[in-house]
């Protein structure tokens, strides 16, 4: 039986590693994979996270990973296939074994939808990238390539419209679904062009992306778009289904909790990319952690 139990290796449960091994209580980091560090792993370089300018994805996760280490982390590497709640006990259900806690953190990240086209996995933090706001400053006065058609993807070009050179807005059909006010920014954008009934198929490069392919669904005719970066907002999926029943989310699947971090289970707590949150970003993930911690303790000292 362990005091707390958190769910996820990403940097919202390594972050409440740290300051749970801080705190003194008895814990433990489920992970199903043996390399800890969640969607950091797919970056290749981390140009905003404090005081670590330029460090790459991979090595801010060993940073991590060793900070846990340093503090006797206990690390469990198993897939987790359910959770009950129990009341003042929380049951976890491993392939590998079962596990009990007082309480858990839920810290299981999320998961960019992909267009799952040639080149996109073997480019992927080497132009290619799923969050514009992460890695838009490595693209200054460079060319860069925009998919989607939604709130997220609109943002992206705007934002992006301010580093760039040129930005290419591809949406696959002749109308957007981004709000109004996000489109009249769009469209007062000289530097952006819209490419409409467009789909992208294929993301062409060597050791970074150099040119894409692009497929017009009304004239069926593709054409090559020289670009260096490619941002693909076309979804991001939360990994909570284990927890759907266990606590409160929205009809998208993030679990509603505020910035204490507490769900509407007695005892769980939801931090990082799966909480329902205007900011994902790794500093906002770390942060979470803690405050998930915090939360968790003041639960312990009730039961």
């Amino acid at each position: 039986m362990y005091d707390v139990l958190i769910l996820g290796a990403g940097p919202a449960g390594l972050g409440a590693a740290v300051y749970a091994a801080r705190a003194g209580i008895s814990f433990a980091v489920i992970d199903q994979s043996p390399i800890s560090g969640g969607q950091v792993l797919n970056t290749y370089e981390v140009d905003n996270y404090l005081g670590l300018m330029g460090e790459t994805g991979g090595g801010l996760s060993d940073k991590f990973r060793e900070h846990a280490d340093k503090l006797g982390t206990e690390f469990i590497t198993d897939e987790v296939k359910s959770v009950e709640d129990l009341g003042d006990k929380k049951a976890v259900h491993g392939y590998e074994r079962d596990y009990e806690a007082r309480a858990l953190i839920l810290a299981t990240g999320a998961t960019h939808s992909k267009l799952a086209i040639p080149g996109e996995d073997r480019l992927s933090g080497m132009g290619v990238s799923y969050c514009a706001t992460c890695d838009g400053a490595f693209f200054k006065n460079r060319v860069a390539a925009v998919v989607g058609g939604g709130d997220v993807a609109v943002e992206d070009a705007i934002f992006l419209s301010k580093l760039c050179r040129k930005v290419y807005l591809i949406h696959r059909r002749d109308t957007l679904r981004a709000v109004n006010s996000l489109q009249e920014q769009l469209f007062a954008k000289e530097n952006i062009e819209i490419i409409w009934d467009s789909e992208v198929t294929e993301i062409c490069g060597t050791n970074t992306v150099e040119k894409i392919m692009v497929y017009n669904k009304k004239n069926q005719q593709t054409s090559e778009l020289d670009v260096n970066g490619i941002f693909i907002a076309v979804g991001i999926v939360p990994n909570t289904e284990l927890f759907r029943g266990l606590v409160e989310m929205d009809e998208r699947g993030y679990i509603k909790a505020g910035e204490d971090c507490i769900t509407s289970g007695r005892g769980i707590y939801a931090a990082g990319d799966i909480r329902l949150k205007p900011m994902r970003q790794i500093i906002t993930a770390v942060a979470d952690g803690a405050n998930a911690v915090n939360a968790a303790q003041n639960h312990l000292l009730k039961i």
